[in-house]
């Protein structure tokens, strides 16, 4: 329960919805608990009259047993109807007053039970509206601080939890956290109405006879004990079940074609077919726990209705007590009207437990703080463009990977730079921890003379546009696409930005141009359109530093040629960090570096790197040897 109190705030925020539904609650639970009095009420007056009839017919002894018994019933009476509410108190003179016809009592008693049926219904409705509503509103407001602190949280979170878990989190775990603040409350608050009224009027009226009734109520709290403690375990286990399987059907639907085409259909439905089939297990066993509630609800219900008609019965039959027809009437009454808050006792708990255990694991991510923040009077001053490596190490927490080692690096403003290198030499690293995605592990990054922690991270980011070489594109259209980093829609510069990145004249070709949808993933087009759209959308914002990582792959040479012309025009006064695993032996660039191992090998330009004969001449020489081979 401790992991529930996160939700408290929600409540706290709607807290006048939530207690006008408790007042509807309470409103519609008083409306109810009066038909027991005033059916108990009819019960001693059908008696009285059938009695009253009896003796009309029978002989003077007859009649002198018969007054004899109802003098006695009517000291009863009197000594009962103290005990009536105010309401039924009123109702039982306006029908002694009247000196209406025994029909006519009965009709208006059904009427009078009909309005009260209505005017409980009516509070019941808006307790309905009040409370399931409020849960609806908690819903959407949880949702929506995951999804903002899942935004929140850095790269190295993602690297190491599932998209199918972050998935499974937000909507199953919240969907049974709902079930806790809508009717779990609601019928928990019905119940303790019900159980405080009729307990009340029970025992004003006859409290040795509640007592009996009452009985088999302490069976019940150690029966709802030992079954939460199982159903809290195993909805725990099961929801982390629930997460994998989650996990596995996500990854079996983004990875379709890769599947198909190493025909690996089968395999991987054995493999869901058995995280499935263990889930289906461990479902089936819960819902075995929580079986035992309802038949043991409906056992401990029934004793407590035989109790009330023995031990009524056995008081009306001796005359021993001052119980009558009209009290056993109501307690049976009041007994089956406990019957479904009670047997929802177990459903109550099972929901209280279920949403406990997701709201822990919703508490796990939402108790993440993510290590890149903003400090303290983060700076927001627009860049110029300069940037400076000192000493920069870097460690991949989850792998223990060394990809940085005593990195130093000076790129002025306007400086177009190509970081080079083999696989796994560092490159992609760079623009990561350029761009704060990861914090370096030691030394210092800054822009402009500023370590780029001091920078606000939506500003820094803002003023800055990454290409990286594994492309990403929503399900979105094409201009929905390439002005993702905007505010507002100019179809003007996205028309602009898709001629620098080479892809206007392709894009015009499709049947809506701009419009067109592109799928989930950019899965209707081409490697080279979807890398050349991605650059476009890096350009559109007019950054004043631009970093595409190896983000030409796909593209052919002549088209490679034009937009890397296009890009000279575009970025004449901006700096450029451009990281490939190829050399542009066409282009002469401020500078190339070299990278491998994390450390820079080798620097300067295409020229002068060649003369220097080394790791670089190698890598171009392999370039070169390649082309040739593949022309051949």
């Amino acid at each position: 329960m401790k992991h529930l109190q996160a939700v408290n705030k929600y409540f706290w925020n709607y807290r006048w919805r939530f207690l006008l539904g408790i007042v509807f609650i309470i409103l519609s639970n008083y409306f109810r608990i009066l038909t027991p009095q005033i059916t108990g009420y009819v019960v001693n007056s059908v008696e009285k009259e059938l009695r009253e009839t009896a003796v009309r017919g029978s002989g003077g002894v007859g009649r002198l047993k018969t007054q004899v018994a109802e003098n006695r019933e009517l000291t009863s009476e009197r000594k009962d109807s103290v005990n009536y509410d105010i309401l039924v108190k009123k109702f039982i003179k306006m029908m002694d007053i009247s000196r209406q016809s025994f029909a006519k009592k009965v009709a208006f008693c059904g009427i009078t039970l009909l309005v009260l049926a209505l005017i409980g219904g009516f509070f019941m409705f808006l307790m309905r509206q009040t409370i399931i509503v409020m849960s609806r509103h908690i819903e959407f407001d949880q949702k929506n601080e995951i999804y903002k602190h899942y935004q929140s949280l850095d790269t190295e979170f993602y690297k190491t939890h599932s998209t199918g878990d972050l998935m499974s989190r937000m909507a199953e775990d919240v969907s049974r956290v709902r079930m806790y603040t809508g009717p779990a409350m609601m019928y928990l608050t019905n119940l303790v109405a019900v159980i405080a009224f009729s307990l009340f009027f029970m025992i004003r009226k006859d409290a040795l006879l509640t007592l009996y009734v009452l009985a088999p109520l302490p069976i019940l709290a150690i029966t709802i004990y030992y079954v939460n403690t199982i159903i809290h375990k195993r909805s725990e286990y099961i929801q982390a079940l629930l997460s994998n399987l989650t996990t596995n059907a996500q990854e079996s639907y983004s990875g379709i074609r890769v599947i198909k085409s190493f025909v690996q259909e089968n395999t991987m439905f054995r493999f869901f077919d058995k995280n499935s089939e263990e889930y289906r297990k461990n479902a089936i066993n819960l819902a075995k726990v929580e079986a035992i509630y309802f038949p043991s609800m409906g056992l401990i219900i029934g004793l407590s209705t035989l109790l009330t008609i023995l031990i009524g019965g056995f008081y009306v039959i001796r005359g021993s007590h001052d119980t009558n027809l009209g009290t056993i009437t109501e307690f049976v009454i009041y007994i089956t009207m406990l019957t479904f808050p009670v047997s929802a006792i177990g459903w109550v708990a099972s929901m209280i437990q279920r949403a406990s255990a997701s709201q822990k694991r919703l508490n796990e991510f939402l108790d993440t703080i993510p290590k890149i923040q903003n400090v303290k009077d983060a700076i927001t001053k627009k860049l110029q463009g300069n940037i400076s490596f000192e000493r920069v190490e870097f460690i991949y927490s989850n792998t223990g990977i060394h990809a940085l080692k005593n990195f130093n690096l000076e790129i002025k403003k306007g400086e177009k730079v190509v970081i080079i290198g083999r696989t796994g030499s560092g490159k992609t690293t760079l623009a990561q921890l350029l761009l704060r995605l990861y914090e370096p592990t030691g030394g210092r990054i800054s822009i402009d003379g500023v370590d780029i922690r001091q920078f606000n991270l939506q500003h820094l980011r803002s003023q800055m546009s990454y290409v990286p070489q594994d492309v990403f594109l929503f399900s979105d259209t094409v201009a929905g696409n390439i002005q993702f980093g905007m505010d507002k829609k100019d179809m003007e510069l996205v028309g602009q930005a898709a001629r620098y990145a080479s892809v206007d004249k392709e894009i015009q070709g499709f049947a809506h141009q701009y419009e067109t949808l592109i799928g989930e993933r950019g899965v209707t087009l081409s490697g080279g359109q979807k890398q050349r759209i991605s650059i476009a959308r890096g350009l559109i914002k007019d950054p004043e530093i631009l970093i595409l990582d190896d983000c030409l792959s796909a593209v052919d040479t002549k088209t490679e040629k034009e937009i890397i012309d296009n890009l000279y025009t575009y970025l004449k006064h901006k700096t450029a960090v451009i990281i490939t695993h190829r050399i542009f032996s066409l282009f002469d660039f401020d500078r190339i570096v070299v990278l491998d191992e994390g450390k820079i090998v080798e620097s300067g330009t295409h020229r002068e790197l060649l003369a220097l004969n080394g790791y670089y001449t190698y890598l171009y020489e392999q370039q070169q040897q390649n082309k040739e081979e593949t022309a051949g």
